[in-house]
């Protein structure tokens, strides 16, 4: 029997967190999907994004298995130093060694020179080097992305592009003859039964995303006030900026009395997809997506979408699945929302079953598996 490949995959949150957001999303979709090929180690934390407190039923500083699929040793505060992640990450060999983003000293930046030498060393850029990316701490990225290219830190290393334009992004960034994979992140595994939607009495729309300025939270709430008829909007996420959040909560106290706004606290991951049943519509007006994980998984489950012109899923009106939408002009917004507020019935479950065909055929095609594939090949 072959001996299968073992992936070697650097990160500083992993599962079971959810709160960094969509790169733990990626990991676990391609652990999924791949786990039965490859051999993955991860080395991560043991806390969750902005937790102090570990993971319940986990060994810190030892090799966990997750459901068979992979190998995690979950890191403990005290052990994230130099000297332990050196040590732990030359214990054994690994054939394709995997870093997730670019800034983090400990899980990018110190095992990117620990295995500078290394045969087969990605970088996953995860759209960190996207012009977006810079309107937060962008001198000391520039700075240390000019060290780093003068000293030739990524100089035996292939990046990992999700999609062409990001491609174009690392480029421009790191050079015109820099080695790029591109592979679109895989998906959530979909369930092969199309949940049989009818339109809620009263719309409900549902937004799953961080709290935040980039996730377009204000602009989703200012853009209701738009709205005419009784709507309903729960928000799933984590709460990182309390003085954003004030504001937020002051918008939703200005809003008509017909719209109905409640947060409904941080959703585990494997609760999601039970989740989004529940509602009619997803909204998310985000400044930019790598990828949009969120995205798909509302269309896997038969929701159509509300969202920024910003991300990869595009002319959405033209597929019968959603609006993707300029955010500058939330006035359009609101008569977006008015407009699938009064929807019909017939025309929601066609969009509904649209939604749902969508993002199955996206999910099945086979070149996503093969993309993915040839990173370790």
């Amino acid at each position: 029997m072959k001996q299968k490949k073992k992936i070697l995959i650097t990160i500083d949150w992993f599962l079971p967190g959810t709160d960094s957001g969509g790169p733990v999303r990626s990991y676990a979709n391609l652990i999924a999907h791949l786990g039965a090929d490859f051999d993955f180690y991860i080395i991560t934390r043991d806390t969750d994004y902005c937790s102090t407190t570990p993971y319940k039923d986990i060994q810190s500083n030892a090799w966990n298995d997750l459901q068979g699929l992979a190998h995690v040793y979950y890191v403990s505060k005290d052990f994230l130093n130099i000297t332990h992640l050196s040590a732990l990450f030359k214990t054994q060999s690994f054939d394709v060694i995997y870093i997730n983003g670019i800034y983090s000293w400990y899980f990018s930046i110190l095992p990117l020179f620990i295995f500078r030498h290394h045969p087969h060393c990605i970088v996953a850029a995860r759209g960190m080097l996207n012009p977006q990316a810079f309107s937060i701490k962008p001198f000391k990225k520039r700075v240390y992305l000019q060290v780093a290219k003068f000293l030739g830190v990524y100089t035996n290393t292939c990046f990992h592009a999700t999609n062409m334009l990001e491609a174009d992004y690392v480029r421009n960034i790191m050079g015109t003859s820099v080695p790029i994979h591109v592979a679109p992140n895989l998906p959530r595994l979909i369930p092969e039964a199309y949940f049989e939607r009818s339109k809620s009495d009263v719309t409900r729309f549902v937004n799953v995303a961080r709290v935040s300025v980039e996730k377009g939270t204000l602009k989703m709430l200012e853009a209701f006030k738009y709205v005419t008829d009784p709507v309903h909007l729960d928000i799933y996420g984590p709460i990182y900026d309390d003085a954003y959040w004030m504001v937020c909560q002051k918008a939703i106290a200005e809003l008509p009395d017909h719209i109905l706004v409640r947060y409904k606290g941080v959703a585990k991951s494997d609760t999601i997809p039970s989740i989004l049943k529940r509602y009619d519509y997803f909204i998310m007006l985000s400044e930019g997506e790598n990828f949009g994980h969120a995205i798909l998984e509302a269309l896997s489950s038969g929701l159509p979408v509300v969202i920024s012109n910003k991300t990869p899923w595009t002319s959405l009106q033209e597929k019968q699945i959603g609006w993707d939408l300029c955010t500058a002009h939330l006035e359009r917004v609101g008569a977006v929302l008015q407009d699938a507020s009064t929807l019909n019935e017939t025309d929601y479950k066609t969009m509904s079953k649209s939604a749902y065909q969508y993002a199955k055929d996206f999910i099945n095609d086979p070149l996503l598996i093969t993309a993915n594939t040839d990173l370790f090949l």
